[in-house]
């Protein structure tokens, strides 16, 4: 096999995504793949630099420009089978690999990949996930006969990694996600007032897109800091570039806090593996593809989404239980650099190439 040329689509440059790929691309580099981005619509991860080409076009002219150009031998897809067809009708004829990083409720997952069985069928030469159990369940049971690959997301945990920071003299909690019902909001909003009778000066940092939330739930997030009466403890951040999470995440770590994540159902989420590599403890309920990175009691907590009271206990323990906080964040570190590293994510990767 020659030089290879692959590309990467999905439908933003944002979240998880768009860190996933950054990484990959320059990951894969190392080892003489030529690895691109194309998203159909601008998103705020464009603000993160990087050393490979991204595209941003829905147009069709476009498209096939970059398609001819780029002589890709596969495109690997995130969610969107239908771009299957538009590709062919483009006149590309190299490989299609369809990946699914998490399409929120499991009722989603199922309906989108039975809608996809001919257009995946007639097209896709590989299943990708990393290693999310309901997405590897679906794939025996809806694809059969298409070979299906699950590994582990890479992660540079090299480059992000713990800064040493101040520490802060009080506890923060920090929340990474869009404001929509799978990621769960809600839960953290009445877990961090119920910790805050605990620890009065509590500060709860949210990260979001801002521009990817849902107008009602927007208006429901509002609603709901005046019932709590939170306004004063919560600081939402919009947008942060992706390199001063290191800053934020260390910050959090530093001050006796954690990282959580309530989401109802997810992939392999990005933001868990980011705070872990940089020393900041996680507690995230027990949704499916988060078992990869968070063992409970081993690299970080876990909880039963929906049980606020188990919730608050495990982020108690989190605080005042100092040995064991300091022995989780070694190990979430360890954990990280050992199943995740960017070689071994390479090797999978090349093999599933070779292999299809």
């Amino acid at each position: 096999m020659g030089a290879l040329n692959i590309l990467f689509v999905f439908f933003v440059p944002s979240g998880g995504v768009d860190s996933v790929n950054r990484q990959r691309c320059q990951a894969l580099r190392r080892y003489g793949i030529q690895a691109d981005c194309l998203y159909y619509n601008w998103g705020a991860g464009i603000q993160n630099p990087v050393d490979f080409p991204i595209f941003i076009t829905s147009d069709d002219y476009e498209t096939k420009q970059i398609l001819d150009f780029g002589n890709y031998q596969t495109i690997i897809v995130t969610t969107d089978h239908k771009c299957f067809e538009r590709f062919r009708s483009m006149g590309y004829y190299g490989k299609f690999i369809l990946e699914i990083q998490g399409y929120g409720p499991k009722e989603t997952a199922r309906a989108k990949l039975t809608e996809a069985i001919p257009t995946v069928n007639a097209h896709a030469s590989a299943l990708l996930n990393p290693r999310t159990p309901h997405i590897a369940d679906l794939f025996k049971e809806l694809y059969p006969s298409i070979p299906h690959f699950n590994f582990n997301n890479c992660f540079d945990s090299d480059y992000f990694t713990y800064l040493p920071v101040y520490s802060p003299l009080h506890p923060i909690i920090a929340w990474v996600g869009r404001i929509e019902d799978n990621k769960n909001w809600r839960e953290f909003l009445v877990i961090g007032h119920q910790l805050s009778y605990y620890y009065p000066d509590l500060e709860m940092l949210m990260f979001e897109d801002s521009n990817l939330s849902i107008p009602s739930e927007r208006e429901q997030f509002t609603q709901m800091l005046d019932q709590l009466n939170l306004h004063g403890r919560v600081r939402l951040l919009s947008n942060v570039p992706n390199s001063e999470m290191r800053y934020y995440f260390s910050t959090v770590g530093e001050s006796g806090g954690f990282l959580i994540s309530t989401s109802k159902v997810e992939g392999a989420p990005q933001s868990i593996l980011e705070a872990m590599s940089c020393k900041c403890p996680v507690l995230a309920t027990n949704s499916d593809g988060v078992a990869t990175s968070v063992i409970h009691n081993v690299t970080g907590k876990s909880y039963t989404l929906g049980d606020i009271g188990q919730a608050v206990s495990e982020a108690r323990d989190l605080i005042n239980n100092h040995v064991q906080r300091d022995y989780f964040r070694d190990a979430a570190y360890y954990h990280i650099y050992k199943e995740f590293g960017i070689d071994k994510y390479c090797k999978n990767f090349i093999n599933m190439l070779y292999s299809i």
